[in-house]
């Protein structure tokens, strides 16, 4: 008989695996409350319900699958070698002997999925289908796939979709529902009363830095561009005031626009394209705004090379082309963002007096965090590592190390 090893499980935990009762069900927990705890309990059970049975964990990244495997060989008593990750650097035919030999499987969905369609595995005796990260089950992506295969063809199809954030609205988390087949949902926040009190309190502090005057001189030329835009769409039947319009707003006209174009309004294929000038144009007061001139100066470049007509009448403008200007001055003169001071003076600190500690930082764009490391790199006692997609930075074999 398969069981749990080296942990208890919480009270929460186990009001959410009494819940599922043989339903599909989506759990919503915050990031390190263990999800993947709660999956090892339902797997247990299912491979005890079905001796016969396996089941199969899909997880979006290799890592993740390796954690993820790792963290059930450490908790329960199935024998090790009945535990495997299964990827895509193994050979089709290990991986359908593997596939066959073991009673959990954790892989990517996109491995699944082709070996599913090469008739390689089958669904027939899997017992609970595990689907990690699962707010990226968008419809025909390989997670939908398997799931649809899975419920059609296993004998006794049970899905638990796990998730720190299902989806930032009720449309996207019916979708998720929809393409997992899911009839249960159990949320968690860090307020809800059998989970606060596992919840570390956190303190958050908002630090405000002043942009410096070339900086304000850019951000102001891209304001004024968005201001006279704005003013322009009177034209078109647009009365909000102009400084109070939004992306969100920029975005509903948009669909205005193709939605008159569709009727025979030609009219506002000009209303398209000025309404996505004003979007990009707020995209790069963002960037001069959060990021540094590294960025918006890679963002101006990727305008020029474009073909729309939105992109072209932006770089040609004349308050367009002074931001371009500056920005080149910027990164001539080396001039930072004041966010890259005051973070390193914040570390200075921190690292004198707790040399040992570690620091995660999150930044949106990769110019960003390489330019972060690069400022990080001279500080005793702080050895910075670069964590991104697999384009550059940490591979996943790395990461795995």
């Amino acid at each position: 008989m398969y069981k749990i090893e080296k942990f208890i499980p919480r009270e929460y935990q186990n009001n959410i695996h009494n819940s599922i009762e043989g339903k599909n069900t989506l759990v919503c927990l915050p990031t390190g409350t263990g999800k993947t705890k709660l999956a090892i309990m339902s797997l247990i059970e299912r491979l005890n319900d079905f001796p016969e049975s396996k089941v199969v964990i899909i997880s979006p990244t290799k890592p993740l699958s390796s954690q993820i495997a790792k963290e059930i060989k450490e908790s329960t008593n199935i024998p090790q070698n009945e535990i495997i990750l299964l990827t895509g650097t193994i050979k089709p035919s290990e991986r359908t002997k593997l596939f066959n030999d073991s009673k959990v499987i954790v892989a990517t969905p996109q491995t699944i999925q082709f070996d599913l369609e090469k008739k390689r595995i089958s669904v027939k005796d899997i017992s609970l289908l595990v689907v990690d990260e699962c707010h990226r089950s968008k419809e025909n992506f390989a997670n939908t796939v398997v799931a649809k295969e899975y419920v059609t063809k296993a004998k006794n199809p049970l899905i638990l979709a796990l998730t720190a954030s299902p989806g930032a609205t009720k449309e996207k988390v019916s979708q998720v529902c929809s393409n997992l087949f899911i009839k249960n949902i159990e949320l968690r926040t860090e307020e809800d009363e059998d989970l606060s009190e596992h919840i570390q309190e956190k303190e958050s502090l908002n630090i405000k830095v002043k942009l410096p005057v070339k900086f304000q001189k850019i951000q102001n030329y891209l304001k004024a561009h968005y201001r006279s835009k704005a003013i322009g769409l009177k034209k078109y039947g647009i009365s909000k005031p102009p400084s109070s319009i939004n992306k969100t707003d920029l975005l509903m006209y948009q669909r205005g626009f193709q939605a008159r174009i569709k009727n025979g309004d030609y009219f506002a294929y000009s209303g398209v394209s000025e309404v996505a000038e004003m979007i990009k144009a707020g995209h790069a007061l963002g960037l001069i705004e959060t990021q540094t001139p590294n960025a918006i100066n890679e963002y101006f470049e990727k305008l020029k090379g474009e073909s729309s007509k939105a992109s072209k009448n932006l770089v040609k403008n004349k308050l367009i082309e002074k931001c371009m200007e500056l920005t080149k001055e910027l990164i001539a003169s080396d001039e930072k963002h004041p966010k890259f001071n005051k973070l390193v003076e914040i570390l200075e600190e921190e690292y004198e007096t707790n040399p040992e500690i570690k620091t995660i930082i999150f930044a949106n764009y990769r110019s960003t965090v390489n330019e972060i490391k690069n400022a990080l790199s001279s500080i005793k006692n702080i050895h910075p590592a670069v964590l991104v997609g697999q384009k550059n930075g940490v591979t996943q074999k790395d990461q795995l190390a």
